[in-house]
């Protein structure tokens, strides 16, 4: 390890590889506002942000609690939840009058077919702009519900009715 007067210490969060601040840099720059998906043991975060230089400002911020305000009341952590999560953020984000986004998966790992990207595939079906891959979304069967045994794959077309028709309102 260099030492000296000219040697200065990265930044903690890249010493500990958890920030590449060229992707983080490339990201931010982005015209459009970035698409933020988190997942803890007990919920699943979707926020839209948009970079200013004072700091981020959070547009919009949703997670599966929010969904209990449109009638969905099953699991708290599984690919269809995380599929509501997005198509709900989708919507008011078209309600903000925001129509693009670029995805932000953080230090989550990307393996086809997760939760997160169950939430970027109800973002795009609600009609946001995304750009992706459609290899990595989870099968249809999946964001169905039709994995889940005794699950009523009737509720999510109930759920979406309910977000299309309290958004617009």
């Amino acid at each position: 390890m260099a030492t000296g007067p000219r040697y200065s210490v990265p930044y903690k969060r890249k010493r500990e590889n958890k920030t590449n601040y060229n992707k983080r840099l490339s990201a931010v720059k982005s015209v459009n506002p970035r698409l933020i998906v988190r997942k803890t043991n007990f919920r699943m975060i979707a926020q839209l942000i948009k970079f200013e230089e004072a700091g981020d400002k959070t547009l919009i911020s949703i997670s599966n609690v929010n969904l209990k305000d449109y009638g969905y009341e099953n699991a708290p952590k599984n690919i269809v939840t995380s599929y509501l999560v997005g198509y709900l953020i989708g919507k008011l984000a078209l309600k903000n009058k925001i129509k693009a986004a670029v995805l932000d998966l953080g230090l989550n790992i990307n393996t086809k077919g997760n939760r997160i990207f169950a939430v970027l595939a109800g973002a795009v079906k609600s009609g946001l702009k995304i750009p992706y891959d459609e290899k990595v979304f989870p099968s249809a069967e999946r964001l169905q519900g039709k994995h889940i045994k005794g699950f009523d794959s009737k509720i999510i077309e109930k759920v979406i009715a309910n977000i299309d028709a309290k958004v617009k309102a």
